[in-house]
């Protein structure tokens, strides 16, 4: 119950704020796919093993389960993946380079790509510090990958992003189809290809994820789960647009979560003109076809 009302200049600050951000974030007039393709489906994963459980000081059984991931998860996803032919995109702390190499030269001897995920899954404020960390991670990362890292899930600065050549983010729930995000000066524009949490494993299969008190943790059937997912897609299949699954090894690792992707694949594999690109597949196409004008 409010006990009082927001004073007018808050009123006007919130405006101001609605309107600038509704500017910044530039929609594609005319978007379109390649010919005979009518929705993009990226299958995203972060891959940060243990290093945001140690980050955040949880207790051993959550740092386990990222130990879970590295270790196990992600060998039983990726498998899944290749045996259906679906590209993903693994974005990872650099830090990773060092713990799971093996990981990640096989993603990339597999086809798909590697993206930055910070180093240590924290953006710092300093921005020396900011930029040694993005500028080491892009380096360990494009050593695996044997070219350009040019994709990011992260806060990091739009400028210092395009400096190093970083052309794309996921990083935002603002929009149902890719799109161009300016910085809060208006300028450095970034391409988003943008997730929904939704379509987040996290949110439905993490028992004391971050902290959260008990009436907000759950371990949802994993056949619910398929249903509301394939809700989500065929959404947005008969409207045309975009769809962004975020998956974490140490979440969807496990074998029944797994299975209920791959049939959600197989299913989805019934339905024309589904493609399954990487993120740097489908940004390289919008950049090409749908460049931000000039006048941005």
């Amino acid at each position: 119950m409010m006990t009082s009302q927001p004073s007018p200049d808050a009123f006007d600050a919130l405006v101001r704020t609605a309107q600038f951000q509704r500017t910044r974030r530039i929609q594609i007039p005319d978007f379109a796919y390649p010919e005979g393709v009518k929705l993009a489906v990226n299958f995203t994963l972060d891959f940060d093993a243990m290093l945001l459980r140690r980050l955040l000081n949880e207790p051993w059984g959550q740092k386990a389960k990222g130990e879970f991931g590295g270790r196990v998860g992600v060998w039983r996803i990726m498998e899944m993946f290749d045996a259906e032919d679906v590209k993903v995109t693994l974005f990872t702390p650099g830090r990773i380079c060092e713990l799971y190499p093996e990981v990640l030269r096989a993603v990339i001897q597999n086809g798909h790509e590697l993206g930055n995920h910070m180093w240590e899954h924290e953006v710092y404020a300093d921005p020396v510090i900011e930029d040694a960390h993005l500028t080491r991670t892009l380096k360990a990362l494009s050593a695996i990958q044997g070219g350009p890292v040019t994709g990011t899930r992260s806060s990091h600065t739009p400028g210092l992003l395009r400096s190093k050549g970083v052309v794309y983010n996921s990083f935002t729930s603002a929009h149902d189809l890719p799109f161009y995000e300016l910085d809060a000066q208006g300028e450095n524009p970034i391409l988003q290809l943008p997730f929904h949490y939704a379509l987040d494993d996290a949110m439905y299969f993490s028992f004391g994820w971050l902290d959260t008190p008990n009436a907000a943790q759950r371990v949802m059937d994993v056949d619910e789960v398929f249903d509301i997912w394939w809700a989500a897609f065929e959404q947005q299949y008969k409207a045309g647009g975009y769809v962004n699954f975020l998956l974490h090894p140490f979440v969807s690792g496990h074998a029944m979560r797994v299975d209920i992707i791959q049939r959600l694949i197989q299913r989805i594999k019934t339905l024309p003109g589904v493609w399954f690109p990487t993120c740097d597949t489908l940004a390289q196409h919008i950049l090409t076809h749908h460049p931000l004008p000039e006048a941005q």
